[in-house]
């Protein structure tokens, strides 16, 4: 992400669901005017507060709360696998973009979705839940991309790091609490996780530039 951001003169740009503001505080220091947008009003307060230069905004990512035309960047991380129809997150993304601008995403791959990455919340009345999370196929992005004007520029499916070979940790007992299950079977069965994780994709990471 920060490779492909680095290739773009600085201009104004959004970090759509921008949470505490790690891409923001990221594009400012780069010399862009940011705008982030997100969806929890405790979000963005913690994210002014890492990044006092940018200007935070509460909105949804399918009615972004950003003028036509406005935007020379777009940058969303790992938000779109809790969104089930790409088409109008892409079309609302291509509308706030500047001809000639770029959209760069982030995702978690499909194939970790499969494996069961998916983030584990505490609902207010205490109840244990799972942010939904949806596997979207590279075609998927593409599909959705295209209508909108958005043309590939690039596109990179990182592989986990982790290998089969060299020392393997005890196996732990304790599951761990909610919020790092199913992370914690790393601990209690080193050797199925590293068996099932090696050689998977994390993440796919996309660069569209807005033609029209």
């Amino acid at each position: 992400m920060r490779e492909i951001i680095d290739d773009r003169p600085a201009g104004a740009a959004l970090d759509a669901a921008c949470g505490t503001g790690r891409y923001a505080e990221y594009l400012v220091d780069r010399g862009h005017r940011v705008i982030g947008v997100d969806s929890s009003p405790d979000m963005l307060a913690k994210a002014l507060d890492r990044v006092p230069d940018a200007e935070f905004r509460e909105g949804d990512l399918h009615r972004l709360p950003v003028d036509d035309d406005a935007m020379d960047l777009v940058v969303c991380s790992l938000a779109l696998t809790h969104v089930s129809d790409l088409g109008p997150v892409m079309a609302e993304f291509a509308r706030v973009l500047r001809p000639g601008g770029r959209l760069v995403v982030s995702d978690a791959h499909h194939e970790t979705v499969f494996l069961g990455s998916l983030p584990a919340v505490v609902l207010p009345d205490g109840q244990r839940g799972r942010l939904p999370a949806y596997r979207h196929l590279a075609g998927d992005y593409v599909r959705a991309a295209l209508p909108a004007g958005l043309q590939v520029r690039r596109c990179e499916e990182p592989r986990h790091p982790l290998g089969v070979e060299g020392p393997v940790p005890d196996a732990a007992t304790d599951v761990g609490p909610w919020h790092v299950w199913p992370w914690s079977l790393a601990e209690m069965v080193p050797e199925a996780d590293r068996a099932a994780r090696a050689g998977t994709r994390i993440t796919i990471i996309w660069e569209f530039e807005l033609v029209r």
